[in-house]
């Protein structure tokens, strides 16, 4: 006899998750995580102080983007949320006045943690290049690096890797290369 049929998760489920909990639906799973640990909130707290005012206010840099922490994303059926997602006004001028979005963003950041790193790194990765998201970036603050992919024009829904930088590395990484990032940065304030 085969086994019943798991039944699919549901927005009610993600509303119902514990407050503790970070819940999105990956393929149809409820899939429950921990609250950020201090070194993941550290990097992407560092990460957001360098984009934000070059491209989200234009101080510094070229403006023309949102940028948002922790935006809970609508892709399909999916329910994602992202470390950092970035709009380019062009895809989305202002923040609605909604729970959730359901514009794909055009950047995508995952801060990976060992409780997190098997989702952010297969699952969500590829459900991100399926909605065309352009841009996204795996930032590993233990492991102090930056990994840049940017979707194939050549195989859709496939990403390219562009480049892994490390430790103290200044780069500039697409979608925001029009500024030096120092990588230093993400990790100061992170103890190994």
């Amino acid at each position: 006899m085969g086994g019943s049929a798991k039944k699919e998760a549901s927005y009610a489920d993600v509303l119902n998750a514990p407050p503790n909990k970070i819940a999105e639906i990956i393929h149809g799973e409820l899939v429950l995580s921990p609250r950020p640990a201090g070194p993941h909130t550290a990097a992407a707290t560092a990460l957001t102080g360098e984009i934000g005012p070059p491209f989200n206010r234009g101080r510094g840099g070229p403006g023309g983007w949102i940028i948002l922490a922790e935006p809970e994303l609508h892709l399909d059926r999916d329910v994602l949320v992202p470390d950092l997602a970035g709009w380019r006004r062009e895809t989305m001028p202002v923040v609605a006045n909604e729970p959730y979005f359901q514009i794909r963003p055009d950047w995508i950041c995952e801060v990976l943690s060992p409780s997190t790193e098997r989702y952010d790194r297969a699952a969500k990765v590829a459900l991100y290049a399926a909605a065309g998201v352009a841009h996204a970036w795996l930032v590993n603050p233990l492991q102090r690096t930056l990994e840049i992919l940017r979707l194939s024009s050549a195989t859709p829904g496939e990403w390219s890797a562009i480049g892994v930088h490390r430790d103290e590395a200044k780069v500039r990484a697409e979608p925001f290369q029009a500024v030096e990032l120092d990588l230093s940065i993400l990790w100061r304030d992170v103890q190994l």
